[in-house]
């Protein structure tokens, strides 16, 4: 647990930071690309996205979970992370011209060749990175995030300024790509091995196709939006939406990856000990919901001012969105841990189940609540979210024995402290005259929250309050030791 710890509040501040320096970016290239722009490579990234769910094949899964990793299956992940990669790679770029055709975007064939390259050099890291997950390693991973969002960050704006357009985000992803590779070599674990094999492939496979089923679908689902937008309303809705949905990920950019963090290896080995998985869940989805709803209970408050803010009035319509998928996003985060309680109890695939219910309750509601406006396609989004609920609460009760009782007994003091952050932040929202400009009112909320937000953890006797003192300790602690030596 103390490695575990430790390993979390390092990535915590480095993948927060790059995710950070990332959202700056999306931020000023709001203001150097237009809507269309940013829509058609929105609207390239999603189908790319899933494509990496077939590209890794549970491969990265597979490393942090098999308790008895020989060489040889580590040869043999690599041989099968090179044959599903370099395929899809040929076959992106091959198909490029018919997804361009499909969509009306001729502008999307050079993002997805460029993109497409990428899936040549990702193997060369990604392996890598999943057996430094598995040790917990992420101080190691740490030098490797900040080399490749500085790469990124520079690149992307250096070609935006230079009038590259949507393809300045295409090679800055390329880039971004290369440059990990490249810092991840002298990381590399001792005992792993250079050289692909395929003696242990139908392991790797069999485990694989399950772990695949559940992030394809996975992946399936993040894209239907945008796909189902693009075709309904075109690339200037698309562009909309990505920016209302980046509103309510401010949350998920603050914590970066922190959050399903060795979340596979940890749950993976308490299962192998014989441990039940229930306190664990219990704990991080108490946790989780403590920081997170609050977050996005005050993202949808705050809506308006937050989209101005960040991206300009161009953007303000987009804010009516930022409710619903706000919602949506709560409801997700009640199931975060469910998929690699699965995983790590020998059951992939079964994450499949509700993430399927949600993929034709979202194609279904987009069709049928889209009424030319974004708030109501964000409010099909959220209910084909919520539609999955009845599966998920099934499955964690009978495979991870995580009753529907367990799930409220963990999300009941979130709910207090939302409940009193959602209350506060609309009492400070209607106290400020309408006049005042939104960078000023989001200062003069922010701070005032946060204060709220601590006092309404102890109101609740949420855990969390314990965390956080814990964290300040340390904190001064530290800073005690760097005054002395100065």
């Amino acid at each position: 647990m103390t490695n575990l710890r430790r390993s979390l509040i390092i990535n915590f501040f480095s993948s927060s930071g790059a995710a950070l320096m990332q959202f700056f970016v999306s931020v000023a290239l709001a203001r150097m690309l237009s809507p269309r722009e940013i829509g058609v490579f929105s609207m390239t990234a999603v189908f790319v996205t899933v494509a990496h769910m077939f590209r890794d094949f549970g491969v990265a899964n597979y490393i942090q979970r098999e308790p008895n990793l020989t060489s040889d299956k580590i040869r043999s992940a690599i041989g099968v992370m090179y044959t599903t990669s370099w395929s899809l790679a040929l076959i992106m770029f091959l198909t490029s011209p018919l997804l361009a055709t499909w969509f009306h975007e001729p502008g999307m064939v050079p993002v997805m060749r460029v993109l497409a390259l990428g899936f040549v050099i990702v193997p060369f890291g990604s392996l890598t990175h999943s057996m430094l997950i598995r040790e917990l390693a992420a101080d190691k991973q740490a030098y490797v995030t900040a080399a490749g969002t500085i790469s990124y960050c520079v690149s992307c704006l250096i070609l935006a300024a230079f009038g590259f357009g949507t393809m300045s985000l295409a090679w800055a992803n390329l880039i971004n790509i290369c440059t990990c590779a490249l810092a991840y070599v002298p990381l590399r674990p001792k005992e792993m091995p250079w050289l692909p094999s395929l003696r242990h492939w139908r392991e790797v496979v069999h485990f694989g196709i399950g772990s695949m089923m559940t992030n394809c679908v996975d992946a399936i689902n993040g894209v239907i939006p945008d796909t189902l937008l693009g075709k309904l309303g075109g690339a200037h809705h698309v562009g909309l939406f990505s920016r209302a949905n980046s509103t309510v990920s401010i949350f998920n950019y603050a914590a970066g990856n922190t959050i399903t963090y060795g979340a596979v290896s940890y749950l993976s080995q308490a299962h192998h000990r014989g441990d039940s998985l229930v306190p664990v869940l219990r704990r991080a989805t108490r946790l989780l919901t403590g920081i997170g709803w609050p977050a996005f209970a005050l993202s949808a408050v705050l809506a308006r001012d937050l989209v101005v803010t960040l991206y300009g009035p161009n953007w303000a319509d987009s804010a009516p969105a930022v409710a619903p998928l706000a919602m949506a996003a709560a409801i997700t985060m009640l199931f975060q841990y469910t998929p690699s309680g699965l995983t790590a109890v020998g059951r992939p695939y079964l994450g499949a189940l509700p993430l399927t219910a949600v993929l034709f309750s979202r194609i279904a509601f987009g069709y049928l609540l889209y009424d030319g406006s974004l708030v109501g396609f964000g409010w099909a989004v959220c209910l084909a979210t919520a539609a999955s609920g009845p599966v998920q609460i099934y499955l964690q009760s009978r495979y991870l024995n995580f009753s529907l009782r367990d799930l409220c007994s963990a999300i009941t003091p979130s709910v207090v402290v939302t409940f009193i952050c959602l209350l506060t932040g609309k009492t400070f929202q209607l106290l400020l005259p309408q006049t005042t400009p939104a960078i000023v009112r989001l200062l003069l909320i922010g701070p005032p929250m946060v204060a709220v937000w601590y006092v309404a953890l102890h109101i609740a006797g949420h855990e969390l309050a314990g965390e956080v003192n814990q964290l300040a300790r340390g904190f001064k602690t530290r800073l005690g030791r760097l005054v002395r030596l100065t």
